[in-house]
């Protein structure tokens, strides 16, 4: 068969996109278009061919007239090929864009010819004007990083940029782009880093977006609160990366934190002498409050220096023989060493020159605002003497609270307790719900007194939780809103008890702000916990594996199915983690960081509510996972089959429960 091309002209003519040629003698013409071209174009051959006159040149868009013109000055330097991209007017009046290759020749006769094919790039043009358009008039950042421990930035758009302020690069200076690039972590402040990777380390396990908000290190030092989305994605290359999509809510949330602030700061001057917050990002002191005290009074709303300006207050205020107890007290704040999970707010009392010259014993507090800012109330103690006087003002306490918290409406609620009696004062519709009751129940009740046995007989709550809150200071409720079809949390607060026991104790009460999105709450729901035991021990969130950055942690976890939802005491857990080892304080400290590294792995993987920790013991809660062990010992039929002899085979303690097992089987 002969292979040979006869037909190369008709090919060249229909089947070449855009095919024509370029005589690049003066004057420029066009000396040949093949039908492929007039169909594009829709000009007719007639139409386009001169030999003293460049007629292609007027299909060349006016705005583009001067990449055409550079583009023939190019081509005429002699043998190459070159390319460029504008815009012809086809003859119906629209136009399209093309990307003109041409190749330059010389005939024998000396002509110099360009062989040119164009490409109709239209629709990729109009598709990169589209998503500029949107980079340029959409206010969202845009970034795209690696799925690294320390995520690398691979791209970052315009408006990421001016939301973090990045400087124009000069020569010598240092460039602060290429630096936040190689580590995203620079630029989120340090005590957020830890949420930052929590989320990122959630995104990932579950393979869900989850969206929320993060304050962020801007390039002139200040800081921006920014709220988006997080997503896991594979890109082109086919490697996992993160993407994220944010808006700048920087106004939005001062402004939200001031009024905030202004309520609870109202609040606090009801009940504290003197209030001043610390600020350690800035290491400041300001002086926010100080009930008209002569001793402060100038001092109020002027940050000075932290650790100078306390150490004067209490060399010029507080007794001798305290001067070292409130040093150590704030010695101990300035160290972060406050605020462990689970611990009440720091407290202490002292004696002190009061405004009137009189040396009295104060109480003081550190409540935290946020991760940077705390602020230290204070307060008189009132003696013996003053008793009469303090109960007297017990009534217009309660009027003044009461007043005070019915201007909250985000759910809160607030409640007298005397001995053994409660008086509620006042709660928003939500926590109502929490007691069982509705508004218009809860309204008579503001009236009255009643025993708090009998008050919390319609909540689910048991008494020996209320009873451990009075004594404790602070604790969180779970219940269930049937207005939202969701199980929210109620956070109490709760004064502490006069040394006689006859002054009221007050107790506040507000929902928890959820840190999981709709998205996240969801995804938790459908995702189960599946436990493996028979063999290797292992765990599994969804269908994905469940890693352990600790090997102690996953076998304390072990410990806790292997006991089947018992509670393990701290010295328990010891003896079986540690067999060689007494308990002591060292072993102590060891297993607490073991439970605490238990407890941020199951935050990670938003499953933190399998595991219940009271007073030091932990248990697992079964109805809220899946497990192997649990299953066959229900004695279902079902399950019957699936202990072939082998149990928690990576950890030694596991034979007791094993021969339980082997003798159950033996005697089946």
């Amino acid at each position: 068969m002969d292979n040979t091309i006869k037909n190369a002209q008709e090919i060249i003519s229909r089947s070449i996109s855009g095919f024509h040629q370029y005589i690049l003698n003066d004057p420029v013409h066009v000396g040949y278009v093949s039908q492929n071209f007039c169909a594009l174009t829709g000009f007719a051959e007639n139409e386009l061919l001169h030999e003293s006159r460049d007629l292609y040149q007027s299909l060349v868009h006016a705005a583009d007239l001067h990449i055409y013109t550079d583009f023939i000055q190019a081509l005429q330097t002699g043998k190459q090929t070159h390319s460029c991209e504008y815009r012809l007017m086809k003859k119906d009046g629209s136009f399209l864009y093309v990307r003109d290759t041409t190749t330059v020749d010389r005939l024998s006769d000396g002509t110099i010819v360009g062989n040119s094919v164009l490409t109709d790039i239209t629709e990729l043009k109009n598709e990169t004007v589209n998503l500029q358009f949107l980079n340029e008039t959409i206010p969202c950042g845009f970034l795209k990083y690696t799925c690294e421990a320390q995520p690398k930035v691979t791209y970052v758009n315009d408006k990421m940029l001016a939301f973090l302020r990045f400087p124009e690069t000069k020569n010598g200076e240092l460039d602060y782009l290429e630096m936040c690039k190689d580590n995203i972590f620079l630029m989120i402040p340090m005590e957020e880093r830890r949420r930052f990777a929590l989320y990122l380390n959630r995104v990932y396990s579950a393979g869900v977006p989850i969206a929320g908000d993060i304050t962020v290190l801007r390039c002139d030092g200040t800081r921006a609160h920014l709220f988006g989305w997080v997503t896991k994605c594979v890109n082109a290359q086919g490697d996992e990366e993160f993407q994220t999509v944010c808006m700048d809510i920087t106004e939005r949330h001062l402004a939200r934190k001031a009024n905030e602030t202004k309520r609870y700061l109202k609040a606090l001057t009801d009940v504290y002498d003197k209030i001043f917050e610390y600020d350690l990002s800035k290491n400041t002191v300001n002086c926010l409050y100080t009930n008209h005290s002569p001793i402060f009074e100038w001092m109020e709303n002027i940050p000075m220096q932290m650790e100078d300006a306390t150490e004067k207050w209490i060399c010029s205020l507080v007794a001798a023989e305290d001067c070292d107890k409130v040093r150590a007290f704030f010695s101990d704040f300035y160290q972060k060493k406050f605020y462990q999970p689970d611990a009440k707010p720091p407290q202490i009392h002292y004696r002190a020159r009061s405004s009137n010259g009189e040396m009295r014993l104060y109480s003081g507090i550190f409540l935290k605002m946020d991760q940077a800012r705390s602020l230290y109330c204070c307060r008189c103690i009132p003696d013996a003497q003053e008793a009469d006087h303090l109960r007297s003002e017990n009534l217009s306490l309660k009027e003044n609270m009461q007043e005070l918290v019915m201007r909250f409406t985000d759910g809160i609620a607030a409640f007298e307790v005397t001995d053994d009696l409660v008086t509620p004062l006042y709660a928003s519709d939500n926590v109502c719900e929490f007691f069982g009751l509705s508004k218009a129940q809860w309204l008579p009740l503001m009236q009255k007194s009643m025993p708090i046995r009998q008050f919390i007989a319609h909540s689910k709550t048991p008494y020996e939780d209320i009873a451990r809150l009075l004594k404790n200071g602070e604790a969180e409720f779970a219940y269930f809103d049937l207005k939202t079809e969701t199980v929210r949390r109620i956070k109490a607060i709760c004064s502490q008890k006069s040394p006689g026991g006859s002054a009221p104790q007050y107790i506040m009460l507000y929902n928890l702000e959820d840190t999981q999105t709709a998205n996240d709450k969801c995804s938790s729901d459908k995702r189960t916990v599946s436990i493996r035991t028979f063999g290797y021990f292992d765990v599994f969130v969804g269908e994905k594996p469940m890693i352990f950055r600790n090997k102690k942690s996953k076998e304390l976890f072990a410990l806790l199915v292997d006991r089947r939802g018992g509670y393990v005491s701290s010295e328990e857990a010891i003896a079986f983690l540690w067999e060689d080892e007494p308990v002591s304080p060292v072993t102590l400290s060891r297993y607490r960081k073991v439970a605490l590294r238990l407890k941020n792995t199951l935050e990670e993987y938003g499953i933190q509510d399998v595991v219940e920790a009271i007073d030091g013991k932990r248990r697992i809660v079964t109805q809220k996972v899946q497990c192997d062990l649990y299953n066959y010992l229900s004695g279902k039929e079902e399950y019957s089959q699936l202990f072939k002899g082998s149990y928690l085979s990576n950890y030694s303690w596991g034979e007791t429960t094993l021969a339980e097992l082997t003798g159950n089987l033996l005697h089946s």
